[in-house]
């Protein structure tokens, strides 16, 4: 086969990166290399053009297939961890733009805008160094958590998307009655989506010499067990997830001199509040 003489011309990794997970939350397959020390190449033509096709932002699509084109290590991107999207948004776009990336914010004391300079390092530096707990013990159980992947995180968002989008059409309806019924059945899905989460967040739960890793019983015992219980999965899964959100940046403004915080949305396809 005749080698295409433009090939030294073809793309090169600009860094190197290393999951905040290792790999332990993802299923067999999902990378091909070392987790430690994964090249981060910058992004193609094809992949800007990507990023402007609404559906397949809409779906999550168009962050899978970026990611797997910025980092060939990474063979099914559904299923890498939720704790490891910020550090790989970042690194792409640190390969793509340089190490900064300018942000435009409104102070909320004066209501002037201004653009300000965002160092990406940072937040590589800050999921290097963030840590997953993933255990909580309750009594005699032990119950071992683990983050959601970028598919279960996407679904759930999407299904909350969709039914706050239905919620806001309930005011068309003729009569209270009518809204009444539906407003309760809305929110009552919408407390079975929020409910997803912590029930994909468990992974096993330890009893003496028993660990239990069916999902079914898993399930069985989160609906049934005490208040109290749940509410401690619910409050260390939401404790984990608040950790591992995107740090805030500081900025001062230059017509009023307030201080407020910058927060970055890296994860082009996040149109809609995580449910």
């Amino acid at each position: 086969m005749v080698q295409n003489p433009l090939q030294q011309y073809f793309r090169q990794p600009k860094i190197w990166v290393g999951l905040p997970s290792n790999g332990v939350y993802s299923e067999s397959g999902t990378f091909d290399g070392d987790v430690s020390n994964m090249p981060i190449f910058g992004m193609t033509g094809m992949d800007e053009i990507i990023l402007k096709t609404p559906d397949a932002l809409i779906t999550g699509e168009s962050t899978i297939k970026i990611i797997q084109s910025c980092c060939p290590a990474i063979k099914n991107a559904w299923n890498i961890s939720t704790i490891d999207t910020n550090l790989l948004y970042a690194a792409i776009k640190i390969a793509t733009y340089g190490n900064t990336i300018s942000v435009n914010h409104t102070c909320p004391e004066c209501s002037s805008t201004h653009d300000y300079d965002v160092d990406l390092n940072f937040i590589v530096e800050f999921y290097n160094n963030c840590k997953y707990d993933g255990n909580l013990k309750l009594g005699d159980l032990v119950v071992k958590t683990k983050p959601l992947t970028y598919k279960q995180a996407t679904d759930i968002a999407i299904k909350g998307f969709k039914l706050r989008q239905q919620l806001n059409q309930i005011q068309f309806l003729e009569t209270e009655d009518e809204k009444s019924a539906a407003i309760a059945n809305l929110f009552e899905e919408l407390s079975a989506v929020q409910n997803e989460m912590y029930l994909h967040s468990v992974e096993q739960v330890e009893i003496a010499d028993t660990v239990v890793t069916e999902q079914e019983f898993i399930i069985d015992w989160l609906k049934n067990c005490e208040k109290s219980q749940y509410d401690s999965v619910k409050e260390h899964v939401e404790k984990n997830r608040t950790a591992w959100d995107l740090p805030s940046f500081p900025v001062q403004c230059t017509d009023c001199t307030a201080e407020s915080k910058i927060f970055v949305e890296l994860d082009q396809s996040n149109f809609f509040e995580k449910a």
